[in-house]
């Protein structure tokens, strides 16, 4: 399968044609690809065949799945990320399951990487062979300071062996940014693995919650999905500034993509 196609650094989804009943139920028609894409990547990540090319393709197919039924995506600054010579600590906004699918596929083409995620993520049915053949770092989230020595050590750990982390430094997924809730355990681990943050900004609501399960909400082919990836930044001193700097990126973008 090939990988998406860039120009000077940006992916845009070309428009298609849509088939009539998928225009109808876009939700059943890519909840059913999905599921189908999923236990495939299980099958494989159960026998050990599950790599970081086939964590991307799998990705990619998750991807090319929400186009098929209308969803339209936008990739920016990838460059940002792709001429670092270093891992480095990729800290977004989290507003849907969306990202923790697509994501990959942007990334894993050009470098090794895994996300910090809670623990029930890695304990999910089926999906738990795919997130525990990634080598996340695992929250537990019921002690903050256990959480934090986690992602410290297991974060600087596997960055220094050269696999980058994603971090959502938000506890829960939200369509809009509190900054008060968005903490900086990013940049702590970035300035004691002495290793660049990459900002992503993030608007991914095409892909909504559910009311009684969280991941499998309505996909909203209405809604444009957006990605943008900032400048590297190096942490200096405590790192309060490039905190504020990360909220103003991911701020400043969503403001232009809500317009």
């Amino acid at each position: 399968m090939e990988g998406l196609t860039y120009e000077s650094g940006c992916y845009t989804t070309r428009p298609g044609r849509i088939a009539f009943l998928t225009k109808l139920f876009p939700s059943v028609v890519f909840y059913w690809k999905d599921m189908g894409i999923v236990y495939r990547a299980s099958a494989k990540a159960k026998r050990s065949l599950y790599d970081t090319t086939e964590w991307a393709k799998s990705s990619l197919e998750v991807l090319r799945a929400l186009e098929h039924v209308g969803v339209q995506i936008e990739i920016t600054g990838i460059d940002n990320f792709t001429t670092l010579d270093d891992p480095c600590v990729f800290v977004a906004n989290h507003m849907s399951t969306l990202e923790t699918f697509v994501l990959p596929s942007i990334i894993a083409p050009f470098r090794e990487v895994t996300f910090v995620v809670k623990q029930s993520l890695v304990d999910y049915p089926v999906f738990k062979y795919v997130m525990r053949s990634r080598d996340p770092v695992t929250l537990v989230r019921t002690n903050p300071r256990t959480d934090l020595k986690a992602v410290l050590e297991g974060g600087a750990e596997r960055l220094k062996a050269g696999k980058s982390i994603i971090i959502f430094p938000q506890t829960t997924r939200t369509v809009a940014l509190d900054p008060a809730g968005f903490n900086t355990v990013g940049v702590k681990l970035a300035k004691k693995a002495d290793v660049p943050i990459v900002p992503i900004a993030l608007k991914t609501d095409a892909w909504g919650n559910g009311r009684y399960l969280k991941d499998f909400g309505k996909i909203d082919p209405l809604k444009r999905v957006f990605f943008a990836f900032g400048e590297p930044l190096r942490v200096k001193n405590r790192g309060a500034e490039e905190h504020q700097e990360i909220i103003k990126f991911i701020t400043t973008k969503l403001a232009v993509w809500n317009e």
